[in-house]
């Protein structure tokens, strides 16, 4: 008995401070504080429900105060509101402020529609008052004449905040900024047009209002570089003369083939018209021997027929015949 009499006071002292460090968790006395000293009205009843929504207290307090004192009018509720639709709550904040200092309109819903629409608006508001300039990658057209021109350009940009909702962003403006330039030199008779005034290319490219539906206003377009790149005309018309040579070679090799099918099949030709030739030749001597088998022909006249053979092998000889008659068979064949 006396020992839990001893613990009892140690159980009262170890309840009280939890139950000092709980009230102080739910209800920040501190931030009340820091809020009725800064001239902001904060009940302790509204601290309990941030901490009950799972609004950090110090977040809507210290912005709620950055606010006041910079003289732009929101309640707790707008911002807890906002934090509790994903918004960064300082940021919003900061960008009111920046600018109503630098005579910006931008209303609270304004300004919490872009921030939850994913983009910083501070950084917008930022570029409203300094713009930024946005550097293009390089460009490359061909002038009509062939000769290939690289440029880059820097474009100068200020956010629009009326449109930095659904507005489109850099990606858009590098991409109709490169179409401009394209469209511009492919226009120009020749790459020294280009190079004497390169300024004509600023010209056309402003003229085409490229940042309608933008997040931004385009204040200028200063080119800030112009190179000669190859001469792609000329390598085009290579490769056609290239390709050109290349498929009259093919036809000629198509007709050479054909050639030389034909030959092959004269050839052939002329090889089996003299084995018939010679066919018919070892036809013969059979042929006399069954006639005189047969008695079709006699003796005598089988040696007056070898005698007028003779007779007739003896005159080409002497004539010469013999030997023009062969050439001839050559050339023929030939």
């Amino acid at each position: 008995m006396d020992g839990m009499a001893a613990l009892i006071p140690i159980i009262v002292v170890v309840g009280s401070i939890i139950l000092i460090m709980m009230f102080l968790y739910f209800i920040p006395v501190g931030l009340f504080m820091t809020a009725l000293f800064a001239g902001v009205r904060v009940g302790l009843f509204q601290l309990f429900g941030m901490r009950v929504r799972k609004v950090p207290p110090a977040v809507i307090v210290n912005s709620l105060i950055t606010a006041h004192k910079a003289g732009i009018q929101t309640t707790t509720d707008k911002l807890e509101s906002h934090f509790l639709a994903g918004g960064n709550v300082q940021k919003v904040i900061a960008a009111l402020i920046s600018a109503d200092k630098a005579g910006i309109h931008l209303s609270w819903e304004k300004a919490t529609a872009i921030d939850l629409a994913g983009r910083d608006v501070l950084e917008a508001v930022k570029i409203s008052v300094n713009p930024k300039v946005i550097e293009t990658p390089p460009v490359a057209a061909m002038a009509r004449n062939g000769i290939q021109v690289r440029a880059v350009a820097k474009v100068t940009v200020r956010a629009n905040l009326d449109r930095f909702v659904g507005g489109a962003g850099e990606a858009t403006v590098i991409a109709r900024v490169g179409e401009g330039i394209v469209t511009t030199i492919g226009s120009s008779d020749t790459h020294s047009l280009v190079l004497e005034n390169p300024d004509r290319i600023s010209r056309t490219v402003l003229e085409k209002g490229l940042d309608a539906g933008t997040a931004f206003e385009i204040l200028s377009i200063d080119i800030a570089d112009v190179d000669v790149g190859e001469n792609i005309g000329a390598k085009l018309a290579s490769d056609q003369a290239q390709a050109d040579l290349n498929v009259a070679r093919a036809k000629a090799e198509e007709r050479r083939a054909a050639a030389v099918a034909v030959e092959q099949e004269m050839k052939a030709r002329v090889h089996e018209m003299r084995a018939k030739v010679v066919e018919a030749e070892a036809q013969v001597p059979l042929a006399m021997a069954e006639a005189l088998r047969e008695g079709n022909i006699g003796a005598l006249d089988y040696y007056n027929l070898k005698n007028v053979q003779a007779d007739t092998a003896m005159r080409e000889t002497i004539a010469g015949t013999n030997s023009k008659s062969e050439q001839s068979s050559k050339d023929s064949l030939a």
